[in-house]
């Protein structure tokens, strides 16, 4: 929503690793005059008949592509970028789910393929990737708000705050730091582009994973992530189901506001004990019963996330939330028990909800994308069941309790949508 985990999100994205990987390819099959025009796709498998590969183009068209016994089939692990490491691959170990870079030629109308090279990446291997990599982020990873940038000397100064005493963290970026920035119209990881530290802002929602010092409060960066995000808690006003839209009440700006709801946004209704129990900390009274254990509103067992939540993740830099800057930051950073990953990671398994699932009048707190004036703002995280938190204080802003780091890959992670 998020990570990197990420330790390259199946690395800066698999189809550049696919590209680059072609490109060595290409280099041992010159054309000329005589040699087929030849092209090339990076898809998805959807279906395997035969010979024959139906793909999903990252582009978003379906392709037939027709394997042959000439056909040269190879299998590469997530991460590795040389050919030289590939393995042979049968076509009977490709599987639905499977990640390829396919070359060859193609028909006319773009809709199928002759292949003369495959260079695979098994599903299996990008979630075990995943996996690695969330962990990775979970165990050396921390997020809040940019409170100041000085690109001069690579330092980032961050809050966290959990719902108690704010916690500041210098974060140190490094000439081998890989920065990213997520895009103003996308919730994924994998549409995070690379970015210079000139365009972190105060305000903005940072996640960096390194090296920590015993305390936590400085971290020397391998990676970061980071973006502009905003943060809405509002009454709803109306849903549309068909269009995927709700429409709510800025309680900061009293203006209405119109979300749009995708397939990545989270959707989750918080039980009455946990909102109780939220509500109970922001009053400054220790919370009970299963809301907590008094270690706050998230599981010392939970596991990751995103981020990263529901492997995933991102930030908000809630401008139209309620409260002051101030009171801003994550569940503390996805830090220490009780912490935005523990929390996350109770928001991840609960049930889904869908649009029909709100009514008017509820009460909620949602993290999105910025939007535009012709854009709609897309709904990272939402949470209803928000009335005990939000009457509990003034300072309950959504990015207090909410962090988009939890789609797609975990906070910042690898792996969110391949």
């Amino acid at each position: 929503m998020i990570g990197r985990k990420s330790v390259r999100k199946v690395s800066l994205s698999l189809s550049i690793l696919f590209l680059a990987a072609f490109a060595a390819f290409a280099q041992d099959a010159p054309q000329n005059a005589l040699t087929p025009v030849t092209t090339r796709a990076v898809g998805t498998i959807s279906t395997i008949s035969g010979q024959i590969l139906t793909i999903k183009t990252d582009a978003g068209a379906e392709m037939s592509v027709t394997v042959t016994d000439t056909t040269k089939l190879l299998q590469l692990k997530p991460g590795q970028k040389d050919l030289k490491e590939a393995t042979p691959l049968a076509l009977a170990d490709l599987k639905a789910g499977d990640r390829i870079l396919v070359r060859g030629a193609v028909s006319a109308d773009a809709k199928s393929m002759q292949a003369t090279s495959v260079i695979a990446m098994k599903q299996t291997d990008i979630a075990d990737k995943q996996a690695r990599d969330r962990a990775e982020w979970q165990r050396n990873g921390v997020g809040g708000l940019v409170k100041a940038v000085d690109a001069g000397t690579g330092l980032v100064s961050l809050t966290t705050n959990g719902v108690g005493t704010p916690k500041e963290i210098s974060v140190h970026v490094t000439k081998t730091t890989i920065l990213r920035r997520y895009a103003p119209d996308s919730v994924k990881f994998d549409d995070a582009k690379a970015a210079p530290i000139a365009d972190i802002k105060a305000g903005d929602q940072l996640r960096a994973r390194g090296q920590k010092n015993a305390d936590g409060t400085e971290i020397t960066a391998d990676e970061i992530v980071s973006g502009t995000f905003r943060n809405i808690a509002g009454i709803l006003v109306s849903s549309n189901s068909a269009t995927g839209t709700l429409t709510v009440t800025d309680l900061a700006t009293k203006q209405p506001v119109t979300v749009h709801i995708t397939g990545d946004s989270q959707l989750r209704k918080l039980p009455p004990m946990m909102a109780q129990g939220i509500a109970m900390r922001l009053k400054g009274t220790p919370a009970a019963g299963p809301a907590g254990a008094g270690n706050g509103p998230g599981s010392p067992s939970a596991a990751p996330q995103p981020p990263q939540a529901p492997a995933g993740a991102a930030p908000p830099a809630g401008a139209t939330a309620a409260g002051a800057a101030g009171a801003r930051g994550g569940f503390g950073g996805g830090q220490g028990r009780g912490g935005t990953g523990d929390f996350q990671q109770m928001i991840a398994r609960m049930p889904a909800s869908s649009v029909s699932d709100f009514q008017k009048g509820d009460a909620l707190m949602i993290v999105a994308t910025e939007g535009s004036a012709t854009v709609a703002p897309t709904v990272i995280t939402l949470l209803a069941g928000v009335e005990p938190i939000l009457q509990a204080s003034s300072k309950a802003t959504p990015d207090m309790i909410l962090s988009p780091w939890t789609l797609g890959g975990g906070g910042g992670g690898e792996g969110a949508t391949p």
